[in-house]
């Protein structure tokens, strides 16, 4: 079995003043898609279980046309991440699927090539590199690989309904001149805190990105999720920016962690009955 882990949205994303300037920045979660591929020789049909993941259908087709195999087989796929909701879900399903066939059939999928493979098939997250990426998902291509953090706690809430990120991406961002300015301070910013593993500065950039999106993909709940947030002392608010979820951020390490953690269970029960936890990844 294959494995990629999902997002909680990222910490970051917006455009950058520069060419092929759309980019996000992950947070990698406790929460995996799983592929297996069984390579079958005597049959010249490829099929995937469940039959609605056809873009990880198409990329398994792309990887053994590329081999020369003309052999078919079965790829299934599991995950624990929700479809549609910004937890990069599609991605990690890619990526899983990428690796299962790889190993099956003995071959070196570097992550430059898994990019040239995904680059054909839909925008995609960083999730095929370990830790916290700065990533180009349009283009879908590494900018710079910024480190791990220690363990959070994010605390979820789901506003409903689901995202396509193809759509999504394919929306004109009307940010000024200024706005790319700020995110190029931004990204500047937490390159540094991650790097001191800075959890407040983290999670303050994390909440500025949040504000910032509301042109493109407003949040119903995103002003009463900063309050909550400010209310507890929480590192910040985190959102998935082409998705339908904002998390509010806490330290583990800290004192008065359980305390947080429950009064943010309960302040985010009166916003919605969709709330839910997640656990950071840490590549220490």
């Amino acid at each position: 079995m294959s494995t990629a882990f999902g997002t909680f949205g990222e910490l970051l994303q917006g455009v950058l003043p520069e060419p092929d300037g759309d980019f996000l920045v992950t947070l990698p979660i406790a929460r995996w898609s799983m592929a297996t591929f069984r390579l079958d020789p005597a049959c010249r049909t490829l099929r995937v279980r469940p039959a609605h993941k056809r873009k990880a259908l198409a990329l398994a087709e792309m990887i053994l046309a590329a081999a020369g195999t003309r052999a078919g087989g079965v790829l299934t796929i599991g995950s624990s991440l929700p479809e549609g909701k910004g937890l990069a879900s599609s991605s990690a399903d890619l990526v899983a699927t990428a690796r299962a066939v790889g190993n099956a059939l003995n071959l070196d999928l570097p992550p430059n090539t898994v990019e040239d493979l995904l680059r054909g098939i839909e925008p995609t997250d960083g999730v095929l590199y370990p830790g916290i990426v700065a990533f180009h998902h349009r283009t879908v291509r590494l900018r710079a690989r910024l480190g791990s953090l220690p363990s959070m706690t994010i605390v979820g809430v789901d506003e409903g309904g689901t995202v396509d990120t193809v759509d999504f991406n394919r929306i004109a961002k009307p940010f000024s001149a200024a706005e790319h300015r700020e995110y190029a301070h931004l990204l500047e910013r937490l390159t540094t805190a991650v790097a001191r593993r800075d959890l407040p500065a983290v999670g303050a950039v994390a909440t500025r990105s949040a504000q910032l999106n509301q042109p493109l993909r407003p949040k119903r709940t995103l002003e009463a999720m900063l309050e909550i947030s400010a209310g507890i002392g929480a590192l910040g608010v985190v959102a998935a920016h082409s998705g339908t979820m904002l998390g509010i951020l806490l330290d583990m390490r800290e004192p008065a962690y359980a305390g947080k953690l429950a009064a943010a269970i309960h302040a985010c029960s009166g916003l919605t009955r969709d709330v839910s936890l997640f656990r950071t990844l840490s590549f220490d």
